[in-house]
């Protein structure tokens, strides 16, 4: 008789933890659903403010405007990566709970049967699985792009410095990623890059950051331009390096787009110049990127060009300043 009131105890317990469990469970699973969109609204918000940063060429303020993104980002984005860790191992102990009490204890009252068999622990298991990677791979997203924006600016190398120039390349393709990817109106612009084994060179990195933005932001407003005339050949930006034997490197950055006549391409460089419409351009990009290459790298930047078959810029600047 004291053996089967214990049992009875123990089904009591056991039945007492297999609904909180449930609650647990799923007050859990709405907690992380929370989550996964606040981390996919500060995704939306952290894009947003990129475009306002490419829009912009005041490069001048970039630098205290990222460092603001990231002490607002990354503080929550902290607490959310290091929670989804311990989310998943109590998760995995309540899970092996279940398991463990469905094993031991096979003879169930038809109620709890059909509690656990509406509970459907199968579906939610796996579908915690899928949220918990989505958050995880959502704060890897926004961490990167932080990174990114970091590297683009460089913060803390407003002297010169040995960097990568492939860095700095892949860095701008992250940033203007939005307007590469297709959208309703225009077609994807495909990348190429064939970059060569090249030495790390001594430059001010966040200015030369700034010529290949303001050079494949050219590109892909041209490429733009034409999306409707060009809609049977895929649109493309080239990109690659070399090195040269006077101690220097080249990187191109070439566009399939309609190209430029020669009348425009004499004075492509010059300040406040510009074909695009009111309000999309100021005329200082291609100005700005040529003093910083020719002025304070002591380089060269021009432009080939031919209508109907695209553009290219060239950039060429010494190893070593």
């Amino acid at each position: 008789a004291a053996i089967s009131i214990e049992n009875a105890r123990l089904y009591h317990r056991l039945e007492e933890y297999s609904h909180t469990l449930e609650t647990q469970v799923e007050h859990r699973t709405q907690e992380l659903h929370d989550k996964n969109r606040h981390l996919q609204t500060t995704l939306e918000q952290l894009q947003r403010t990129q475009l306002q940063l490419i829009q912009s060429e005041k490069m001048s303020s970039l630098g205290q405007m990222v460092a603001g993104i990231a002490h607002e980002i990354n503080n929550p984005i902290s607490f959310i990566s290091g929670n989804i860790i311990y989310s998943r191992d109590h998760f995995h102990t309540l899970l092996e709970l279940v398991e463990l009490y469905q094993q031991e204890f096979t003879d169930t009252s038809v109620t709890l049967a059909e509690k656990l068999e509406d509970s459907d622990l199968d579906f939610v298991k796996e579908d915690m699985e899928n949220i918990l990677f989505s958050m995880e791979t959502g704060s890897d997203r926004i961490r990167h792009i932080i990174l990114g924006l970091r590297n683009f600016s460089r913060l803390d190398e407003s002297e010169m410095k040995r960097i990568d120039v492939h860095e700095g390349l892949d860095n701008t393709l992250m940033i203007l990623q939005h307007r590469l990817s297709s959208t309703g109106k225009q077609k994807e612009i495909k990348i190429t890059k064939d970059y060569a084994k090249l030495p790390r060179i001594n430059c001010y990195a966040s200015q030369l950051n700034q010529v290949f933005l303001n050079i494949i932001t050219n590109a892909i407003d041209a490429l733009e331009s034409c999306n409707a005339q060009v809609s049977s050949k895929t649109r493309e930006i080239r990109i690659s390096t070399e090195g040269t034997d006077t101690r220097k490197i080249k990187i191109r950055i070439a566009d399939n787009g309609p190209g430029i006549s020669d009348s425009i391409r004499q004075r492509i460089f010059d300040p406040f110049f510009t074909t695009k419409p009111v309000g999309k351009g100021t005329g200082l990009g291609l100005s700005t990127s040529y003093q910083i290459v020719t002025e304070q790298h002591r380089g060269q930047l021009y432009c080939v060009s031919e209508l109907k078959k695209g553009t290219e810029f060239v950039i060429e600047i010494p190893i070593e300043l």
